[in-house]
């Protein structure tokens, strides 16, 4: 087993350009940045290979999408996030893709989720084809399980989420979004794509309830009138025809969750919604300053591997 993962290291470094990794500082773990030119711009991701991966065994891989004005390191944050935590732990890979930005070192990024964000929605980035290209990068590198492969993100990286849930069905089993609902003017997916979402109730940037919250973004230009969550909801229990009563499967102080089952090819929706935590990673350690804290009444980052492990038998 030892020799196996010092062959697949090896075989991640030798396999194209790739630069100093991003070494997480709560569990020293690191994740390898990786350059990777896609329509004539030079773009880069972030990749973590959990520790004893089985490079005969295809591994899941989820895609992990920062927030708008945010990055790929930030993303693989595990104070702020927890994922490569919980990737070490279930033994799946997780990507972090840097979205569009006009920096050499890809701050400040956004993606073009349809109605937002940003540069990213200004110059009609190609987020999707992008998310192509890492997904087949990575499988240049590691044995990734195609029928294994999620989308999550945070705020303008959840709705890039949904739009791969819309636009590239085929690529991602299920996605899960926090704190970012759906921004695709026209979404027609391929099949049904089983739906996570998790929302403050107090979110002071996309609000609950519709529409930006003073706090969105510096230019409201730069944003949307954000849908709501609960709309959001219901477009996707309409498109994977699910029946319309939810049934609540998670009750508990400052948090709650609900299903949406009886979906066609057992495409369920499920909410989660704490009552506090802002425009936050629920679950997360450390937020940006001057934000409300995280929830702690749940984890967004076990709440999420959870689900993707239901969808399709993902844990380990």
């Amino acid at each position: 087993m030892l020799q196996r993962a010092l062959l697949l290291s090896l075989a991640l470094l030798i396999s194209g350009p790739a630069t100093a990794g991003w070494r997480d500082r709560t569990n020293n773990d690191e994740a390898t940045v990786i350059d990777l030119r896609h329509n004539g711009e030079q773009r880069r991701y972030a990749l973590y290979l959990p520790p004893g991966l089985d490079p005969d065994k295809p591994a899941a891989l989820v895609l992990a999408f920062h927030g708008g004005g945010g990055h790929a390191e930030f993303m693989a944050d595990d104070a702020r996030y927890g994922l490569i935590g919980k990737a070490r732990e279930a033994g799946f890979v997780v990507a972090f893709p840097n979205g569009h930005s006009r920096f050499p070192r890809g701050r400040l990024a956004t993606w073009n989720a349809g109605g937002c964000c940003g540069n990213a929605r200004d110059s009609n980035s190609d987020d999707v084809g992008f998310t192509r290209a890492v997904v087949a990068d990575i499988g240049r590198r590691v044995a990734i399980d195609r029928q294994r492969i999620f989308a999550t993100g945070m705020s303008n990286g959840g709705m890039m989420a949904y739009r791969l849930a819309c636009e590239a069905a085929d690529l991602v089993r299920a996605v899960a979004a926090v704190a970012g609902t759906e921004a695709v003017a026209d979404c027609r997916p391929s099949r049904p794509v089983p739906i996570l979402h998790i929302h403050a109730r107090n979110d002071t940037h996309v609000l609950f309830d519709g529409g930006a919250g003073p706090e969105a973004f510096r230019d409201a230009s730069k944003v949307m009138d954000f849908v709501s969550v609960p709309e959001t909801v219901r477009r996707w229990v309409g498109r994977n025809a699910c029946q319309t009563q939810a049934e609540r499967i998670l009750e508990r102080p400052g948090a709650w969750c609900e299903r949406y089952s009886g979906c066609r090819d057992d495409a369920t929706v499920e909410l989660c919604v704490t009552s506090d935590g802002g425009h936050s990673w629920p679950g997360a350690d450390s937020v940006r300053r001057g934000k409300e804290g995280a929830s702690q009444a749940l984890d967004a980052s076990d709440t999420i591997w959870t689900f993707f492990s239901q969808v399709a038998g993902a844990r380990r």
